[in-house]
């Protein structure tokens, strides 16, 4: 119970402080290591679908669901980013390119102190 209110008030810092559009899943990571697994599936499942997250869980060590779980996410920006457009198509338009350029800063004056 502890541990649900405590991604209750996570969740809603997030939706309270991160931008509108923010996406945001709920990963369980280190699931190579079964033996001391804290939470399991269901639960981390269960805890997703309550939050309105989408739920993975991953493993760095074993190259388990990570290439997966950061696809996901981009999927889930880009049909967000698309939902935009169709509600706003001048969104795209709006928007000033931003060009950064390599050179080196402008030469300072010597000062003949």
């Amino acid at each position: 119970i502890l541990f649900l209110i405590m991604w209750e008030k996570v969740s809603t810092q997030i939706k309270t402080y991160s931008w509108d559009n923010a996406q945001v899943i709920l990963v369980g990571n280190k699931c190579d290591m079964e033996d001391e697994r804290v939470i399991f599936t269901e639960r981390g499942k269960h805890l997703a679908e309550q939050l309105g997250f989408e739920f993975f869980e991953t493993s760095a060590k074993d190259n388990i669901n990570v290439k997966q779980t950061f696809e996901q996410l981009v999927d889930i920006i880009c049909d967000k980013m698309s939902e935009s457009l169709e509600m706003d198509p001048t969104i795209a338009v709006s928007k000033q390119n931003t060009w950064l350029k390599d050179s080196p800063p402008p030469q300072q004056p010597n000062c003949g102190c």
